[in-house]
């Protein structure tokens, strides 16, 4: 099955053309996703004349920009009192915010640029459906107002107005997200970069990129990006690969390739919604500890992914693994667990596909200005606001722009390389089957 956001973006777009040859640029991106397209835009702002390029394997939102749940949403992967231990209270809790504002930034230039993406900002809600996630929820939404931040806490009632799903006890409910349609929201933004100048070479595979290679007095080109195709010559080279970045030389043990998987069902009928509601088009999860997700798309499916989907020996991505079904099994029948009333409904798609995981799970952006060599990643599945963030700040960094984006406590970390395999196969999946396994001894999930 292809995905739901392939098929509902008008299917097959026409490749652009692979690098005609060697170029030199100012700067080159690596990965027409998210963060490359984003930060392609917001480079274009700040300098017009700049000489930017885009390189990317595949076609634009490829990867996980253009299949994933289609929330933006102000989530942080990494927890506050983490990043306040590691950087203080004061710059957690600015990137939180950084975060939240985000949410509206995309918004912003969707729809100054005409992108239409579905976009509906009804906010998302954490259900409590057991006694532990309970407890959970109004434990977040303590920590949460801790660091002065809105998540509101609703009981049974009011969490049943939103959302009809079945062992309710409450729920935890912040505005900070938007339901979108991923892929037309890549697809837009791509468009939107090339009709600014910006030129994307897809169907060009990165076979290296090599700091300090081709320095000429003249251009001053530092870092070079081999390629089937050609080379591209530049003084910057954005890294934007993130669930991609173990394919390119020395960076196998950087970020690791997690998949995340989803189903989605046919159209519904308004009697369903009546009882199901998401009548804002919020999203929704639970509070089990294995990642599930779901939203009503605008035209009244669900589509529901979640995690649990093993890793595989060495970093390895291949479109084989987008089909696992035994998970794609589980997740239509927690759909059905959630609404019984779907029971007999369609699933109409399956897919799936890599996301991006530091070590420390702490997503990160930066800029080496001693090698020319810029990146992001490490989003850990909260991607969508997070890579326009990343786009903005490697924007103000490279253009040597200080700003308070320049400053946020992700600038510039450096998350310590993953284990060697065996032991990060091991362990990664270990980890997999201990979370599933608590989640189901404390009634978090479903045995």
């Amino acid at each position: 099955m292809t995905s739901l956001w392939f098929d509902t973006a008008g299917g097959a777009a026409t490749p652009r053309p692979p690098l005609p040859g060697d170029v030199d640029v100012d700067v080159a991106i690596v990965g027409a996703g998210y963060t490359g397209l984003w930060t392609a835009y917001y480079l274009r702002q700040a300098d017009p004349g700049l000489r930017i390029a885009i390189v990317e394997a595949e076609q634009a939102g490829f990867g996980a920009s253009g299949r994933n749940g289609g929330w933006c949403s102000g989530l942080l992967p990494t927890p506050l009192p983490k990043l306040a231990k590691l950087h203080g209270r004061g710059a957690a809790v600015a990137f939180q915010q950084a975060m939240i504002d985000t949410v509206d930034e995309v918004g912003r230039v969707a729809a100054a640029e005409g992108i239409d993406c579905h976009w509906a900002k009804g906010g998302t809600l954490g259900l409590a459906r057991s006694a532990a996630q309970w407890r959970g929820a109004r434990a977040e939404a303590e920590l949460a107002a801790s660091y002065g931040f809105e998540l509101a806490l609703l009981d049974r009632a009011k969490a049943l107005e939103r959302c009809g799903a079945t062992a309710v006890h409450g729920a935890t409910w912040s505005p900070h997200c938007a339901a979108l349609h991923p892929l037309r929201l890549a697809r837009g933004l791509a468009a939107t970069v090339e009709r600014l100048g910006v030129p994307i070479h897809e169907q060009t595979r990165v076979l290296e990129i090599m700091p300090g290679a081709g320095r000429t007095a003249v251009g001053g080109h530092r870092v070079a990006v081999r390629t089937g195709h050609g080379t591209v010559r530049a003084e910057v080279v954005v890294r934007a690969t993130e669930g991609y970045t173990a394919g390119l030389p020395g960076h196998r043990r950087a970020v690791v390739p997690i998949y995340s998987l989803m189903v989605a069902t046919e159209p519904l009928p308004q009697s369903f919604w009546d009882t199901a509601g998401l009548a804002r088009r919020e999203t929704f999860t639970d509070h089990r500890r294995l990642v599930i997700y779901g939203q009503r798309t605008a035209d009244d499916r669900l589509a529901f992914g979640g995690r649990g989907a093993p890793y595989h020996f060495g970093s390895a991505v291949r479109p084989s693994f987008d089909i696992e079904p035994s998970v794609h099994l589980a997740l239509r029948n927690t759909l059905v667990e959630l609404f019984p009333a779907l029971d007999g409904a369609k699933i109409t798609h399956a897919w799936g596909g890599p996301l991006g995981i530091a070590r420390d799970w702490h997503p990160s952006v930066g800029l080496d200005r001693s090698t020319g060599l810029a990146w992001a990643g490490g989003y850990v599945g909260d991607g969508v606001a997070a890579a326009n963030l990343a786009g903005r700040t490697l924007a103000d960094l490279i253009t040597g722009t200080e700003s308070p984006l320049t400053v946020l406590p992700w600038v510039n970390h450096r998350s310590p390389r993953w284990e060697p395999e065996p032991l990060r196969w091991l362990g990664i999946n270990t980890a997999l089957r201990t979370v599933a396994a608590l989640d189901r001894l404390e009634g978090r999930a479903p045995s």
